[in-house]
Formats: structure tokens, sequence, C-alpha cells
């Protein structure tokens, strides 16, 4: 099983609102501070198990599980489309009455609807794809989203990966910002 990033459909975090928070009020680092903020989303999205962007996911695997399919990255917004190949090699699309998306699960589910099964595929890797949308976007909550803007914050004012001759304190509470957020056993 394999979940890969397909697209980012929409940012947690704008440009703007970072420039604020830097209070940066010009254009010559634009490209930098975009940098910082897909660093820092990707990094918000690790530690918590969630995708805070809004994204599109492909969930490839060899053939359909019995007990049905986790959709990791929450939250689940919708799926797409399942595709897979079947027993003679030919690539279909399973119709979405076939199965159900539970998006209340953490990670999301996706399973075979009362009354059917799943289809027999070919004996092939990758033989079945699962697109769907998962994520906050615009909607991320208030401490990731500002986890992530005092995350751009450091990166902005420390640029290299080691300070020299200055003393620094980290400040705890900052990573307690995303901990009601973390998916736990994935």
């Amino acid at each position: 099983m394999t979940t890969r990033l397909f697209s980012i459909d929409e940012e947690a975090v704008d440009l703007a609102a970072a420039k604020l928070h830097l209070r940066v009020d010009h254009a010559d680092e634009d490209a930098l501070i975009t940098q910082l903020i897909a660093a820092a989303v990707d990094m918000a999205s690790q530690h918590t198990g969630r995708s805070i962007a809004k994204c599109t996911w492909d969930l490839v695997l060899d053939a359909f599980p019995i007990a049905g399919l986790r959709l990791l990255w929450p939250p689940v917004l919708a799926v797409a489309e399942v595709k897979y190949v079947d027993v003679a090699g030919a690539d279909q699309v399973l119709a979405p009455a076939k199965y159900v998306v539970d998006p209340h699960s953490e990670p999301g589910r996706l399973v075979v609807a009362v009354g059917e099964t799943w289809p027999a595929t070919a004996a092939v890797p990758n033989a079945v794809t699962v697109r769907y949308t998962a994520g906050y976007g615009a909607d991320c909550p208030e401490p990731i989203r500002q986890w992530i803007l005092l995350q751009v914050g450091h990166w902005y004012r420390n640029r290299e990966s080691i300070n020299v001759g200055n003393i620094v304190n980290a400040m705890p509470y900052v990573d307690g910002l995303l901990d009601r957020y973390r998916v736990w056993g994935v």
C-alpha cells in the first residue's frame, strides 16, 4: 500500500498572511516566504499525520483488502474515483454505489457497500488506485495555522541550520499547538 500526493489544491496559509506575520511589506522575498510556508505545512503534516493543505491523494494497492481501505492524511473530504485492473487486464472504474466512504474515522476508510463484494483484480502490482481529497486548506484550525506562522517566522529570521554565537531558547509550548491534532496509531 502506498499513498502518494497527486496535487496540492489549497494551501492552509497564504503568502499575504505570512507576510503580515513577518511584518514584510515588500515583494523581494515572496519566493522564499512561499517556500518556507510549503516546508512548514509539510512539517506540520508530518508531525500530525494530517493533510494540512487541501490535497488530492492516490492510494495504490495490489488488490482490494477484505476489511476495507485506510485513507491516510485526514480529514477525508471526498473520494473522486476508484480504479482497478480487472482479471482480464482491463482498466475499470468502480461505481460509487459499490463502496461507502467513512470520513469520520481517522484515518478515513473506504469499505464495500452492504450486499456488495470487492471485484477481483489482476495479479499485478498497483492494481487498485483510489483518488481522494483530504485536508483543511483555508479551513485549517487556528492552532495549526499559528504553528505554521511561528515556524515560518523562525526560519525567515534564522536562515542557517546552526545558530553560532547567539543564545537561543526553545519555546516549548509551540509544538504543543499541534498535539491535539495528531493522528495516533497510523
